[in-house]
């Protein structure tokens, strides 16, 4: 397949047009109430279905250091999410709006998905493993090493609905102490799978510099991961790519599926109609929020935010409100589509 950049012609000019989109808003108010909202952009038509036009971004929450990894619970109506260097995670209630550490220490923890089951699974970052936490509260170790050796620091993961785990082992966690702390690398940065049943790992990517954010479509016929290693050098992936999904079990015919730019994309999801909506950030302030690509590769829409957008995950009570864990704060917004609902 072609690859593709989303610095063409009229992205660049829809970028530059940028400036007054983020810089209407008023982050300083907890709601937002200008319709329709000017931070929300619309880069080609097809985007115009999903924008709703009484709907407007709200800052539910700040005061992390670094927010990561949100996952919605819909039969408790909350949120979770990590706040990385605090060594925490959180949790907002969408009855009241209410926010209160939900685990600390969490040993650092990042990325988080949901089981099958429904349970909660964490990349930990310190302790270098992933783990579930079981319906009565007491923690799984699901793994902390491959053929002998620590993982370097799990990141994000994803859940398959044959009970499969996903996971990206890219070690941030494991650069300095900030987010864990510092050690040497004894793997290469893999993508993994794993097999509860058997506690079995296999190397589903061996090639990427970072592997980070992951996602399946919504036939789980693919699976999109991230390569955030431009973050260290500019000379390095940029590229959200995507591989076939064979039995279920291992990846076959990677390709690139966009080049970010500028940036990079960190945590992605997808929507019902395959679209893949992607936490974005280091490509300067208009960069910042979320992109959202069609399934050709095409930049069709991006929700402007005053931060870089680590994590996102789709949640409600229909699956059409978007959750945004953006460096220092949470953030949310209702969508004209829902999130596909993967296991």
């Amino acid at each position: 397949m072609q690859r593709r950049t989303f610095f063409g012609a009229a992205a660049a000019g829809a970028g530059m047009a940028a400036n007054s989109l983020s810089a209407a808003k008023d982050w300083s108010l907890p709601q937002i109430t200008k319709y329709p909202d000017p931070a929300i952009e619309i880069l080609h038509p097809s985007f115009a279905k999903y924008r709703v036009n009484s709907a407007a971004i709200e800052r539910l929450y700040t005061g992390t250091r670094w927010a990561e990894g949100p996952v919605w619970f819909g039969d408790g109506r909350y949120l979770l999410f990590s706040d990385i260097p605090n060594n925490r995670m959180l949790r907002w209630l969408e009855d009241t709006n209410e926010v209160s550490v939900f685990r600390s220490p969490s040993n650092y923890s990042n990325g988080n998905t949901r089981d099958k089951q429904g349970r909660l699974v964490t990349c930990e970052h310190d302790s270098r493993r992933v783990t579930r936490t079981e319906h009565d509260g007491t923690i799984t170790v699901l793994m902390d090493h491959y053929h002998g050796k620590p993982f370097n620091a799990p990141n994000d993961v994803v859940a398959h609905s044959n009970g499969s785990i996903w996971f990206t082992d890219p070690g941030y966690g494991i650069l300095s102490n900030y987010e864990g702390h510092k050690d040497k690398f004894e793997l290469p940065c893999n993508v993994y799978r794993l097999d509860p049943k058997t506690g079995a790992a296999t190397v589903v990517v061996g090639d990427m510099r970072r592997p980070n954010g992951l996602c399946f479509s919504p036939d789980e016929k693919l699976l999109y991961i991230c390569d955030t290693s431009g973050t260290e050098s500019p000379e390095y992936s940029h590229d959200i790519r995507f591989y076939d999904v064979v039995e279920g079990a291992r990846l076959a015919n990677g390709r690139v599926f966009v080049n970010m730019g500028a940036g990079i994309a960190d945590g992605i999801r997808s929507d019902v109609d395959g679209n893949i909506w992607a936490g974005a950030g280091w490509g300067g302030e208009d960069y910042n929020g979320v992109h959202i690509i069609s399934p050709a590769g095409e930049l069709i829409g991006k929700i402007h935010l005053p931060e870089i957008c680590a994590n996102i995950c789709f949640g409600g009570a229909k699956r059409d409100r978007l959750f945004m864990a953006a460096s220092t704060s949470l953030y949310s917004l209702y969508v004209g589509t829902q999130g596909a609902q993967v296991p």
